[in-house]
């Protein structure tokens, strides 16, 4: 089976409806990238992705960096952590599977260090506090360690075939773009001039000592304290000798999920905001050259049942307020002239979107009348991504 691989491109017909399930069945497809702002229910969707391809008989593994572990709650699973879980009472009759784990910042970065360096040298790396502090809390880590995992998935399942499709939940950021620009911030912060100036006595001999940089030594002695500066010295060696592959991984990675078998879905809310965030990140897809499989709507409103427009519903609502200020017919046709209203609203919204961008494959996912919290609540979503409109 082939599937249109769409990437954002020049502006042409109306926005085609997104076949999910053409998707998920297409054996080219390994990587899943759901993406989009914060509270827009990205892991609900990856988490629906992940069962309803496992359950049509893909090797699947969804992988979430969301802090409230309802991806665990939902799956049925007490506590994910960085090692894959079996999620049990799945459909197996098609031969697939499906795990499911939780980034654990810390414990990836740890793993690197593990495998770069000597147990010795690893331990003293573990124990430095500015590793500490780098490994737990400084800012893109979250984002460039979820691709590390990736990297690390990607790579067992190549050597072993453990898993043919990969479904990564991208981390709640302020900017669904961190997930991007990670490695480059990183990057960025290894190759910066102090890091540079703190290596020049870690690297070479005591003659590229010069005056000037034991100037600045002496100083920054006086101001942290000699043990303060060795530890920075320290782990400053320690980024260039132990992590001096990052930047290769992380280009690695980066071209990864440039590959034609990855497929990224920006999942958006039916709201300005939201809308303009899926927009925005459209766009950034296309100048990186990331292959953009489509735009997933998420809890839009229920359209009312009937053929009442809002007009005549509020029209009518008057007319019976007038005879009874207290019937309760008017306040249900109000109730529907609201809900109408709401209908036409978001789809005005989809329908701007759909202008600038046209090209991108669109589904929309209707809201539930409450939250998605077992399998049965993931399949009910994943059957709602499958239903193509238009």
């Amino acid at each position: 089976m082939t599937k249109s691989r769409t990437r954002v491109g020049p502006r042409g017909t109306r926005a085609p409806a997104l076949d999910v399930d053409a998707l998920l069945d297409d054996p080219a497809t390994g990587i899943i990238v759901c993406c989009g702002s914060g509270g827009v229910g990205k892991t609900t969707t990856s988490a629906a992705l992940a069962l309803r391809a496992a359950e049509r008989g893909r090797k699947v593994v969804v992988l979430t960096i969301d802090p409230a572990r309802r991806l665990a709650q939902s799956m049925g699973i007490a506590e994910l952590d960085n090692t894959p879980r079996p999620v049990a009472d799945i459909d197996t009759a098609d031969g697939g599977r499906l795990d499911a784990m939780m980034l654990d910042m810390k414990r990836t970065f740890d793993e690197v260090v593990e495998s770069q360096a000597s147990p010795d040298k690893a331990a003293q790396i573990l124990q430095n506090p500015f590793y500490i502090a780098l490994s737990s809390s400084f800012a893109g880590t979250q984002e460039y360690m979820a691709m590390e995992k990736l990297g690390q998935i990607h790579g067992t399942s190549v050597a072993d075939g453990t898993y043919d499709l990969i479904v990564v939940d991208t981390p709640p950021s302020r900017s669904a773009l961190d997930f991007l620009d990670a490695p480059e911030r990183l990057s960025s912060f290894l190759d910066g001039r102090f890091i540079r100036l703190m290596l020049a006595p870690a690297r070479g001999p005591a003659r590229l000592m010069t005056a000037g940089l034991g100037i600045i030594t002496n100083a920054m002695t006086r101001i942290l304290g000699a043990q303060v500066l060795r530890d920075l010295q320290t782990f400053v060696a320690a980024l260039d000798t132990v992590f001096g592959g990052f930047r290769q991984r992380a280009q690695k990675t980066y071209a990864l999920l440039q590959a034609e078998g990855t497929a990224f879905l920006v999942v958006a809310a039916p709201e300005p905001d939201a809308l303009r965030e899926a927009a925005y990140f459209v766009e950034r897809l296309s100048e990186d050259r990331m292959p953009l499989a489509g735009l997933i709507v998420n809890r839009a409103s229920p359209v009312p049942a009937g053929t009442v427009s809002a007009d005549e519903a509020m029209a009518a609502a008057e007319r019976l307020r007038r005879e009874d200020p207290h019937s309760s017919t008017a306040g249900m046709l109000r109730l529907h002239a609201d809900q109408t209203r709401l209908v036409e609203r978001e789809a005005r919204l989809r329908r701007r979107f759909d202008a600038a961008h046209p090209q991108v494959a669109t589904a929309v996912v209707p809201a539930l009348a409450g939250d998605v919290h077992d399998l049965d609540g993931l399949r009910r979503v994943g059957e709602l991504l499958a239903v193509r409109q238009g």
